[in-house]
């Protein structure tokens, strides 16, 4: 049994390694809206660890193949996975010894800053958030440094410097340093007319005012996807999201906020992927997104907000802050969450369990109409609370 276990691995491995041979070169690129980046092989109920989106049309090199993901090579030193259904042999492309950068510009219009990066071929990449300082850091892979030359025009008001670091011999680390001490969201893509690496910075509204904002209520689950049931009543978890999404609309309307966009507005199926383009159309300031909690374990209560990014915490807490007030235990305030909405930079966003189906007593607060108005003014004065703390 032992060698009928090993020949069958062997013969796996040889077949995945046979994957890899038939892409000419060993180089692909990235097709469709999301193609992403995952740091290793893990994996849970969300999916493995991401370690970022990429544009389209970005050049990897294929190294290796598991089932599901290739394995492709950044640098050096840097590998990364990638579902094999996100890219395509990339015909025709070559890949030198060197690829060089060339001169910045830093510039803005009426709403965002823009720092653009000139380089020889679409490289990999992936940008991060970081706080005290304020800043964004974008790196670069495969990149050396020929960049001699940094325009910063006057027009870009939120950038207030960018500078760079070979931090590898083929990784350029860009700095994105920014004037407030918050990060209203940023996206790095390549321009459509060459290999300029775009770095997009969303400036702070001019006003501190919530009815100036654009906020996006998202209902967890719908349709096909019902999401949790109850522990007693057998509820469907996607059926009161939408019943608390509908409220909170509904509050920040009233309050005077005009511009509020959801998800869903029915009982309607939509994936993720379908969900993170239809907000990326709609670019909202806020994303606010609805769910309920479960476990196997009935003793477990409580609510927890969730945030993947660094720089999207402060709404996190003071949203969960407020929740607390409703006398509903502390489950936590969650990071480095995998869910697929907290993963877009473009806006902060928040996730908000609100109680767990799978515990008698907070399942009699879900089913209870006055919760969900309460749920709706909680997250909604949570919201102010972290406006009213900006910089």
């Amino acid at each position: 049994m032992r060698l009928i276990i090993i020949f069958l691995s062997l013969l796996l491995t040889s077949d995945l390694r046979a994957q890899v041979k038939s892409i000419p070169s060993g180089l692909v690129k990235t097709v469709g809206p999301l193609p992403f980046l995952e740091f290793g092989p893990g994996d849970d109920r969300l999916g493995g660890a991401k370690m970022t989106y990429l544009d389209s049309n970005v050049i990897l090199r294929v190294v290796d193949s598991t089932n599901g993901d290739y394995i492709v090579q950044l640098s050096d030193r840097h590998r990364a996975f990638i579902a094999k259904e996100s890219v395509r042999v990339a015909v025709g492309s070559t890949r030198g010894g060197y690829s060089l950068s060339g001169s910045w510009k830093v510039y803005g219009d009426d709403r965002y800053d823009y720092l653009t990066v000139a380089l020889q071929e679409k490289l990999p990449y992936k940008s991060q958030m970081q706080i005290n300082p304020f800043r964004i850091v974008v790196d670069i892979f495969g990149a050396t440094s020929n960049t001699n030359w940094v325009t910063q025009l006057q027009s870009a008001k939120e950038i207030r410097n960018a500078w760079y670091e070979q931090v590898e011999d083929d990784v350029l680390r860009v700095h994105v340093d920014l004037r407030h001490e918050n990060h209203w969201g940023h996206s790095v893509y390549y321009d459509s007319t060459g290999n300029r690496l775009v770095v997009r910075v969303k400036r702070p509204p001019a006003s501190n005012d919530i009815r100036k904002l654009r906020i996006a209520v998202d209902a967890g689950h719908g349709g096909t996807n019902t999401g949790a049931s109850g522990l007693r009543t057998k509820i469907l978890e996607k059926d009161y999201t939408l019943l608390m999404a509908k409220e909170l609309a509904k509050r920040l309307r009233i309050s005077g906020i005009k511009n509020v966009f959801m998800t869903r507005i029915g009982d309607t199926t939509l994936d993720m992927r379908e969900r993170i383009l239809m907000l990326r159309k709609e670019d909202p300031d806020i994303l606010l997104s609805i769910h309920l909690n479960s476990t196997s374990k009935e003793s477990i209560r409580g609510t927890s907000t969730y945030y993947r990014h660094i720089g999207f915490r402060p709404l996190s807490e003071r949203i969960l802050k407020r929740m607390l007030e409703l006398g509903l235990t502390e489950f936590g305030n969650v990071g480095h969450f995998n869910f697929a909405l907290n993963g877009p930079t473009e806006y902060p966003n928040c996730l908000i369990e609100v109680a767990f189906l799978s515990n008698e007593s907070d399942e009699r607060r879900i089913i209870d109409p006055v919760f969900h108005r309460d749920v709706a003014r909680k997250i909604h004065l949570g919201v102010r609370d972290w406006l009213r703390e900006m910089k």
